[in-house]
């Protein structure tokens, strides 16, 4: 797609671009954490374990995690606009199944299938911003807003996934099929049709599943470890590294590979990713934490809990307003470094576990603070001074990062929680995100040194 904003002017009509781009995020963003909140109603129709729970959402993440690379490489190849709004209707099928399931296995394969879809509608619609807008503090300020409205979504869908799961849990999914069918319209109207598309070359599947295989099985790994034989935990952990070492031989040979190695030469690129990792992992085992604790340990309703998490939701008014004045006035990488320490210290005032809202409120708004310093620096940091024509790689691995965390931070999470569920056994799953903080903190702390341009 070729630049079509200026930097003295934002149009109408590329302002309502970015609306529907935001909603996409934002129904991304609220569709994963509505789940969060619906998982201990789900558990109690459906019958499952902890174990089983966690893979709800992680089937989720893994398949998005697995597939975002090919996504963001068919974004280039294929076209954007035409990426975005195909796979905006494969999302649109597959949540309304979800809503539909009755047996476990069905809910898991919905949610894996959507996670692909996922996979290919993000990265197409961010590379759509970063090659519609012109890089600096255009481009800067719509990533912000973007990455605001992805934020915000995320913890406002906790307390939506409340108001939903306390009429039924199956509207945690039709709810997003009547948001999709809006934004799918909007998408067909608004967004310019593909130019200039580069349709040769190929597609790396042997690296998309070689990549997702690796990601399950080491998951799988860390989850079953409390439970399964320990001959079992070291072939799943061997054949996750040996598919992870499979994608790196596929991507040094073939022509066309889901990710030019060459990429991960950018440090400031690299360590934007891994903070990715670590702040979305922290967070989401977090929220898994807090959610079980509220409605298992002290019998909070879903409305109760959706409302009480929903403090979190600040960084929705701070993404946008402070912290572009942050980054401006002080450099990403400051606010990203406060964003980590707000969020160790939100995740240590959470280890008491009160039993009263007021005792939990410092941790919730330190934590939506630290989300808003945090998401917005991150996603420009890990696409910045990346040639065009890799944009949408960028934004896949970017992508990829984000969900590989949120399935890393839950299996962690998961496997603590594995025993009952008891005062202790939540401390204890609360020290898993304290400590991605504090790498986060380690990482951001680093300075590198600025990098030309990639080429491609």
């Amino acid at each position: 797609m070729s630049s079509t904003i200026t930097p003295e002017r934002l149009t109408g009509r590329a302002w309502a671009v970015l609306f529907v781009l935001c909603g996409a995020i934002f129904l991304e963003g609220i569709d994963v954490s509505m789940m969060g909140v619906a998982l201990p109603s789900i558990r109690a129709e459906l019958g499952l374990a902890v174990g089983e729970l966690q893979w709800i959402v992680s089937a989720y993440a893994l398949s998005y995690g697995g597939f975002v690379l090919l996504g963001g490489r068919a974004a280039d190849l294929l076209g954007r606009r035409r990426m975005f709004v195909s796979w905006l209707v494969v999302f649109l099928l597959f949540s309304g199944l979800g809503g539909f399931a009755t047996e476990g296995w069905v809910l898991i394969l919905a949610r894996f299938v959507t996670g692909i879809a996922a996979a290919f509608l993000t990265p197409a619609g961010l590379s759509i911003i970063t090659t519609t807008y012109p890089e600096g503090p255009q481009r800067n300020k719509a990533l912000l807003v973007y990455a605001g409205t992805a934020a915000g979504g995320f913890s406002l869908g906790m307390v939506t996934g409340g108001l939903l799961s306390a009429v039924d849990w199956r509207w945690v999914f039709f709810a997003p099929v009547i948001v999709t069918a809006v934004l799918l319209a909007g998408a067909i109207v608004l967004i310019p049709r593909d130019t200039a598309v580069r349709n040769h070359g190929g597609f790396d599947l042997g690296g998309a599943l070689t990549l997702t295989g690796s990601m399950l099985l080491l998951v799988a790994t860390v989850v079953r470890a409390p439970d399964a034989p320990a001959a079992q935990t070291l072939t799943t952990a061997v054949g996750g590294l040996v598919l992870l070492a499979a994608f790196t031989l596929i991507e040094r040979r073939v022509s066309t590979p889901l990710i030019r190695l060459g990429l991960l030469g950018n440090a400031a690129l690299v360590r934007a990713n891994l903070g990715a990792v670590l702040l979305v992992g922290s967070f989401t085992g977090f929220q898994f934490i807090a959610v079980l604790y509220l409605r298992e340990l002290r019998n909070w309703s879903e409305l109760e809990t959706g409302l009480a998490l929903m403090v979190i939701g600040i960084d929705a008014v701070l993404a946008p307003t402070l912290t572009p004045w942050l980054v401006n006035r002080f450099g990403g990488r400051r606010v990203v470094l406060g964003g980590f320490v707000l969020a160790a210290m939100a995740y240590g005032a959470f280890l008491p576990l009160g039993r009263t809202f007021a005792a939990m409120l410092p941790a919730f708004l330190l934590l939506g603070i630290a989300f808003a310093l945090t998401y917005g620096p991150l996603t420009i940091a890990a696409t910045e001074r990346v040639a065009e024509h890799e944009q949408g790689l960028a934004s896949g691995v970017l992508t990829t990062s984000f969900q590989f965390g949120s399935a890393l931070g839950l299996a962690v999470v998961a496997a603590v929680l594995a025993g009952e569920l008891t005062v202790d056994e939540f401390r204890a799953g609360l020290t898993v995100p304290l400590a991605a903080a504090v790498l986060g903190i380690l990482v951001a702390a680093v300075p590198v040194r600025k990098q030309v341009r990639a080429k491609g």
